[in-house]
């Protein structure tokens, strides 16, 4: 798969589906990791997604950043119908299925269609002056109506048999055009024969259909993959619209219509921001452009850049978060993340607070406090703050070994005092400054007849 390098925040990252880290210098890998060869095992399946991730989710990895693939001018989105031609009900496959379907039964039309078309395809049989090597597309196109003998391995050009194919389509006939199909799925590339599918709407639903009949979904991966090969984040966008009305399974259908909303989203977004001149644009210039970024990478910049937006926006990290369904403690983690890189701190506290029925205010975490610290040291967090979520850490070692880590003093002191440990407390005095506030609090303590000591 390519790589690229996003080039944006040193911290746009930090996570996966099922767990993630928040720094964009991990973020490296790219979007276009779909790009799985077809003989990979099963283990590699799970890589089947524009994201990365296993299907069915869109909470997507932040290790595996943006698409090398950036367009560098501006076009105009021309919009297309994507009405559904077909049903997406009653496809048994997914995205990460595909790559080890099994062919299905072959229903009786499809035999038909074999049976009538297939002996002609590589040896047409001549009847004399009723066979002609040399028909046009439309006169091939009309013996294969009226069942007469018929050569298509004449059509060698791409031209000629998209000539063929055209005729086959103007005349109406379905299975003249799944004939077709047929031959030109034999004799062009999966890529190519794509790319020219995607300008001929009707010869791609019978295509699709085709497919379905027969157990080949595997090549509707190779269509949806295609996006990769758009370097117009317009023409993109358009491409995966288009794709919506594919007869893919629930969840890969759900993740089709994910990754079209987010970049029409972030399409939207880019246009804004590289014209805003709000302060912080002026003071946290944009190293990157959003385009084609991770959902989880999309959320941190609308933590850093748009936070505090009305749930109307699309660039709010709220509207975002909804709409892409988004868990507590992902939506935490990201925030958390960004906020903390603005030296933010209030934000930090508002992520936390909660009010009980009676009206009091307490912090409360879906994430374990020792990583809030860990996240808010890495920020450069000052000590008062470090020191107030340490001491929310339940486990009291891990409590401990926090604050002895990010010299949390009076954590330490308070802690040492608690497990009435006179002797750590001693120890941990030498460490002190003499007539420091600390170093004070401690030998009064030391001092405090009433208390019981251990040792």
């Amino acid at each position: 798969s390519a790589k690229s390098k996003p080039g944006a925040f040193q911290s746009f990252s930090e996570c996966k589906f099922k767990q993630g880290q928040l720094l964009l210098k991990e973020s490296k890998r790219a979007v276009n990791s779909i790009l799985v060869d077809e003989d990979e095992d099963e283990d590699d399946v799970e890589r089947v997604s524009w994201s990365g991730e296993p299907v069915g989710s869109i909470s997507w990895s932040v290790k595996e950043t943006a698409s090398s693939i950036r367009s560098g001018s501006e076009q105009s989105f021309p919009k297309i119908d994507t009405t559904p031609s077909l049903s997406k009900q009653g496809s048994g496959y997914s995205l990460s299925s595909l790559f080890k379907a099994k062919s299905k039964p072959v229903t009786e039309a499809f035999r038909k269609i074999q049976a009538t078309y297939a002996p002609e395809l590589r040896k047409p049989k001549s009847d004399g002056k009723d066979f002609v090597s040399d028909l046009s597309p439309e006169e091939t196109v009309r013996r294969m109506q009226k069942g007469r003998p018929f050569s298509l391995e004449k059509f060698r050009s791409l031209q000629d048999k998209l000539l063929l194919l055209d005729e086959a389509v103007a005349v109406y006939d379905g299975n003249v055009i799944t004939a077709v199909l047929i031959f030109l799925k034999k004799s062009l590339s999966k890529e190519i024969l794509f790319r020219e599918l995607m300008a001929r709407d009707v010869a791609l639903r019978h295509y699709v259909h085709y497919l379905k009949e027969m157990g080949e979904q595997k090549l509707l991966l190779m269509h949806y993959k295609e996006h990769l090969n758009i370097k117009d984040e317009g023409r993109r966008r358009d491409f995966l619209k288009s794709c919506l009305s594919l007869p893919f399974s629930q969840d890969d259908a759900t993740h089709v219509q994910d990754h079209y909303t987010l970049l029409e989203r972030q399409i939207i977004i880019e246009a804004s921001d590289k014209k805003a001149d709000a302060e912080i644009f002026k003071k946290f210039p944009r190293k990157a452009s959003i385009l084609n970024m991770p959902i989880i990478t999309t959320l941190y910049y609308s933590c850093f850049y748009h936070y505090g937006e009305s749930e109307g926006t699309f660039s709010s990290p709220s509207n975002i978060r909804k709409t892409f369904r988004i868990s507590e403690k992902q939506y935490i983690l990201t925030a958390l993340g960004a906020r903390a890189k603005l030296k933010s701190w209030f934000d930090v506290d508002s992520l936390f607070n909660t009010k009980n029925w009676l009206g009091y205010t307490k912090k409360k975490s879906p994430i374990g406090f020792h990583r809030v610290v860990d996240i808010l040291h890495k920020n450069s967090a000052p000590v008062q703050v470090l020191q107030e979520y340490v001491n929310l850490i339940d486990d009291p070692d891990l409590k401990l070994s926090g604050a002895l880590k990010y010299k949390c003093h009076d954590v330490v002191i308070n802690t040492y005092r608690d497990l009435k440990d006179r002797q750590q407390l001693i120890v941990y005095r030498e460490k002190l400054e003499r007539d420091s506030p600390e170093y004070r609090k401690i030998q009064e303590l030391l001092n405090n007849v009433q208390i019981r000591w251990k040792n």
